[in-house]
């Protein structure tokens, strides 16, 4: 099932974001429901992840009026490494399979359009949906960054740990083979 097939079956769809997208991207950035999870970027942030070749920033659309519900950066898109990071996942709707149909789109776009080695990305330790999400989806721990991001302001400062997660090409391959992964055949959409 090619790409847009995926996306398509969870009503769901993906497309560059453009500068005239960043006031819903920092809106959905700032929601209270998305703080706890993410560390928020600056507009100008934003728009050098649009703009450098290193990275593809993209709006997901989703519902029967194609309705922004979030947006989604990779980035390492032209590392000689070839280790592609799925560096921020964020959706207004929880619930609804997007996220896992989100998921599944990017391993296919990473694997498939970027030709990844390793897709890999960190999520806060406290974030327990989302850790179970990515290991259902055949992400692996490699380790967690103790206390690496600092939470909160002032005298209710903390620490935050992050889970470091990875799929390797073979991995994937082998997920296809189960039928747990679609082909890699056919054309990003």
């Amino acid at each position: 099932m090619p790409t847009r097939d995926i996306a398509e079956s969870a009503h769901l769809r993906i497309r560059p974001t453009m500068l005239s997208d960043l006031d819903f991207v920092v809106t959905v950035e700032q929601d209270a429901r998305n703080l706890t999870f993410i560390t928020p970027w600056e507009r100008t942030q934003h728009e050098g992840a649009i703009r450098f070749p290193d990275s593809r920033h993209f709006i997901v659309e989703a519902g029967d009026e194609w309705e922004q519900v979030g947006f989604v950066i990779v980035q390492g898109c032209r590392n000689p490494n070839r280790s592609v990071e799925l560096k921020r996942m964020v959706l207004q709707t929880q619930g609804r399979g997007l996220g896992r149909a989100c998921v599944r789109l990017f391993k296919q776009l990473a694997f498939r359009d970027l030709h990844a080695h390793r897709f890999w990305l960190d999520v806060k330790s406290l974030n327990a949906r989302a850790l179970r999400l990515y290991a259902s989806e055949g992400f692996v721990e490699e380790g967690r960054l103790r206390e690496s991001v600092r939470v909160g302001t002032g005298d209710t400062a903390g620490w935050e740990s992050l889970v470091v997660m990875s799929m390797l090409e073979r991995e994937y391959q082998a997920r296809v083979e189960a039928a747990l992964e679609e082909p890699l055949s056919g054309q990003a959409s």
